[in-house]
């Protein structure tokens, strides 16, 4: 109950802050993506419950010949590499923690199809709810491998406090900063999970 009040009262009161900076980024993603402004996909949140986790769009909606569509690669444009880059586009989340979907702490919302993948171990990270960033962004971000992300996941969730919630988003603060661990190496976007072995597919 402490972590819950602790997010809604440091969100709403950096309201005056993230509300007008949301509403400029949802106008200039408007301006250079189009329609939809926010990307909406369904993602496990406590205990693998469902919730539609809402983003800011950063790709395009370019499809190929057949009507499929084009590689992350191909669709990630220079605004939405900017977007990912600074979070930018993680900011409607806030509305995802008031909604007691997220916290701002906790690891990171990823796939529903990933759920029956992960080994006993690695699926504890679900025994909390997933968080806006995450002890696992601040120790390299998308540059881990999953193995090393789902380490520090459940050592977040082995150790979670207020002390350490407040510790991991100033250290948010500063990896943003650096824009330090985006993606892995050659990777236009981050690398699917394969299997409990971490590898990619």
């Amino acid at each position: 109950m402490v972590k819950r009040a602790f997010d809604i009262v440091l969100v709403l009161v950096s309201a005056v802050v993230w509300l007008p900076l949301l509403a400029l980024v949802a106008l200039v993603v408007r301006t250079k993506l189009g329609s939809p402004v926010f990307f909406v996909q369904t993602r496990p949140g406590l205990h693998g419950a469902p919730f539609d986790l809402v983003k800011f769009r950063t790709m395009t909606t370019a499809t190929g010949a057949d009507g499929a569509l084009l590689p992350d690669a191909e669709r990630l444009t220079a605004f939405g590499r900017f977007l990912r880059s600074t979070s930018l586009d993680e900011l409607p989340e806030l509305w995802n923690v008031l909604r007691g979907d997220m916290s701002l702490v906790g690891p990171r919302p990823l796939l529903m199809e990933y759920l029956p993948l992960y080994s006993r171990e690695q699926a504890r990270r679900h025994d909390v709810r997933p968080g806006v960033t995450g002890w696992a962004q601040v120790n390299g971000r998308n540059a881990l491998t999953w193995a090393d992300k789902f380490r520090y996941d459940v050592w977040y969730v082995d150790h979670q406090s207020l002390w350490l919630d407040v510790r991991i988003l100033f250290m948010t603060v500063l990896a943003v900063l650096s824009r330090k661990g985006i993606t892995g190496d050659g990777e236009a976007t981050v690398g699917r999970f394969g299997g409990n072995d971490g590898t990619t597919a």
